[in-house]
């Protein structure tokens, strides 16, 4: 078996590399120590190198664009309501609470007491009258009697003698006089007492009506401060020519 015919060697083909020389023989002396063992290298988050800050600002700008976007919308539907709100805080809440100080300044406690008791009465009356006296009677003597020169008649003539009237003796008689009386008569009774009794109190007479006008002041400044603002969005430079669509949707229109 014949051999066959060496290969001739391509021209455009590199040359072979020659083998480099090996390397120069280190020292004795640091050939003996043996290499230092590598620490493996810690791998770290994605956002701890170097990224913490651009992510922080990334998703503060995210929320405070929320909150923004959430206020402003907020701000627009208070807006349309917000003549509402001031006529319920002026008219009915401030000016309200002002009208009705003023007026239980002004106001009278009245009523009827129904008075239902025993009034015990322990007293002195004095007592002066004439008592006029017209009477006829019979009266006894308490004691013997001697009238002189008494007058009797005996055979129609007239006989006077001195009579002793006996103790005991009755007498008819006549009473035409007046008597005068002043007295002092002690007086002790037990009145019951029912009365209806009408009870008719000013409260500006009363110690009420300092802290009634305390309350007047304070509330006066924030009722004329309310006054002042208008009362609808027609009576605002936004209702004008150019801007009637805003004052219109303002107004819900």
């Amino acid at each position: 078996m014949e051999n066959p015919p060496p290969a001739e060697p391509d021209a455009s083909s590199p040359p072979p590399e020659l083998p480099s020389q090996a390397p120069a023989l280190a020292p004795a002396s640091q050939a003996q120590e043996p290499a230092p063992a590598s620490e493996p290298a810690l791998e770290r988050p994605a956002w701890w190198r170097g990224k913490i800050l651009p992510v922080f600002w990334t998703v503060a700008s995210v929320i405070s664009l929320s909150l923004n976007i959430i206020l402003v919308v907020v701000l627009l539907l208070l807006a349309r309501q917000l003549f509402a709100i001031k006529g319920v805080v002026s008219a009915q809440l401030v000016s309200g609470l002002h009208q009705n100080f003023i007026k239980m300044d002004q106001a009278h406690i009245k009523t009827t007491i129904n008075v239902k008791d025993t009034i015990q009465v322990n007293d002195t009356i004095p007592v002066v009258f004439d008592l006029p006296l017209n009477a006829v009677t019979t009266v006894k003597l308490t004691e013997d009697t001697r009238l002189s020169k008494a007058a009797v008649f005996l055979n129609g003539s007239t006989v006077p003698l001195d009579i002793i009237l006996r103790k005991g003796t009755s007498l008819p008689i006549k009473l035409d006089m007046t008597i005068p009386v002043s007295q002092t008569i002690p007086v002790v009774l037990n009145v019951p007492i029912d009365l209806q009794v009408p009870v008719d109190i000013p409260l500006n007479q009363t110690e009420l009506h300092e802290p009634f006008i305390g309350l007047q002041n304070v509330v006066a400044p924030f009722d004329k401060l309310l006054a002042a603002p208008p009362n609808s969005w027609d009576e605002t430079p936004l209702c004008r020519p150019g801007l009637f669509w805003l004052c219109n949707w303002l107004k819900g229109k």
